[in-house]
């Protein structure tokens, strides 16, 4: 008998479980970790959000099946930040979907739209979901760079001339996860128009189109005329209101693409608990300074470890946007590689973070520390770095002056 599935031998091992487990086994035996290892908010939903949760749930009418692709009046109040926020147009009936947070949208328009060996444009780094929701539905991958610049664009020229088939479609994420970058709209104009030209369909994820810090918001692709022909784009309530248990997202864009997410899902799910849809709803037509504060609260945080950190020993680059700070393995460290730094990290430091190979084999070298710690944990484990740092020599095996450099910078 198969003792190995064929999907399931197309997925390596979770680069993150080896860590993880060390995290739990450490934990277990009494040891206080400071993780800043998953991008898990720390942050408590809006009152006023719980309280529409409540309210809703005392309704037994509401305890029945949900509509999979979201209560019309959530659909319309995703339309209206849209309209407010991008000055986009989107029609709530056709152009808007709501999914069980934005990893399952993702995932399941991957198995819509995916035929055995089309072949899928995806950044790496990246966030897991991108490559792997393709290479589940049986697609193939070609990674692309992440930073938004003209290397971007003359690879998918390349892409386009040296792959067969022809790429289907191709995920971009920003602000991105794991390193922070954030496109411009001009940026997007280029992208719609090579994509429109090549016929390519673009899914573009901006869950953290919120969590700005530096300049001007994070702009939409479907800001950009004729984007709706080839665009879709997901967005997410987890980071934007803290409410990442309640599993609440979008899909928005494209007629066909949403149709054929609405399809694959009418046979899948029953859409999210109808009081987490009205409550959802009350999120996004409500008070909207909830929002300021949680991005204020990430500032500080991201201000704090940016310079606790590099103080310590530990380079890190100010992130512009996102909860997440995507950092260099220090110098004498590198040859180990992203996952031994993380585990000696976690072991010697009592600090979490997630090696960068697991973001994609682009991203050894370096490690994401996500904002999910306050600025007197961020401090702590800044103090437990400097320690750790100045014997670098005993697991580097070097005890040369480049060894202690890192601690002076």
């Amino acid at each position: 008998m198969e003792t190995e599935f064929h999907r399931i031998k197309r997925l390596p091992p979770y680069v993150f479980a080896e860590v993880n487990a060390m995290k739990a086994k450490a934990r277990a035996a009494g040891d206080d970790i400071i993780d800043f290892g998953m991008g898990n908010p720390d942050l408590p939903t809006p009152q006023h959000i719980v309280d529409k949760l409540t309210e809703a749930v005392q309704d037994p009418k509401t305890h029945r099946y949900s509509n999979s692709r979201g209560i019309p009046g959530l659909r319309k109040a995703q339309a209206a930040y849209y309209e407010r926020r991008f000055n986009v147009t989107l029609d709530p009936e056709t152009e808007v979907i709501a999914t069980l947070g934005s990893k399952e949208g993702l995932a399941n328009l991957a198995q819509a739209i995916t035929a055995p060996g089309d072949v899928i444009l995806v950044p790496n780094p990246s966030y897991p979901i991108h490559q792997f929701g393709f290479i589940i539905a049986g697609g193939a991958v070609r990674y692309l760079p992440v930073k938004p610049d003209e290397e971007f664009l003359r690879s998918i020229e390349r892409a386009v001339t040296h792959t067969v088939p022809k790429p289907v479609a191709m995920v971009i994420n920003y602000p991105a996860n794991p390193t922070a970058y954030v496109a411009t709209l001009d940026f997007y104009r280029s992208v719609v128009e090579l994509c429109r030209k090549h016929e390519i369909y673009v899914l573009s994820d901006i869950a953290y189109a919120e969590i700005y810090f530096d300049g001007n918001p994070p702009p939409s692709i479907l800001q950009v005329p004729g984007a709706k022909d080839i665009a879709v784009e997901f967005t997410s309530m987890s980071k934007t209101y803290s409410m990442p248990g309640w599993r609440i997202g979008f899909a928005a864009g494209n007629r066909l693409l949403i149709a054929a997410l609405a399809r694959v899902k009418s046979y899948l799910d029953y859409g999210a608990f109808t009081p987490v849809q009205v409550a959802a709803t009350a999120a996004l037509n409500g008070p909207q300074d909830c929002i300021d504060e949680m991005r204020e609260i990430y500032k500080e945080r991201r201000d704090v470890l940016v310079d606790a950190f590099s103080r310590a020993g530990l380079y890190i680059p100010a992130p512009p946007a996102t909860m997440f700070a995507w950092a260099p393995v220090p110098e004498p460290f590198a040859a180990l590689g992203s996952v031994e730094f993380a585990k000696l990290l976690q072991t010697h430091a009592k600090v979490a973070v997630s090696p960068g190979v697991g973001f994609g084999e682009h991203g050894e070298g370096f490690i994401r520390v996500a904002l999910v710690e306050n600025p007197q944990r961020i401090r702590q484990a800044a103090r437990n770095i400097r320690q750790f740092l100045a014997r670098a020599g005993e697991f580097t095996g070097r005890n040369d002056l480049l060894a202690l450099r890192v601690v002076a910078r």
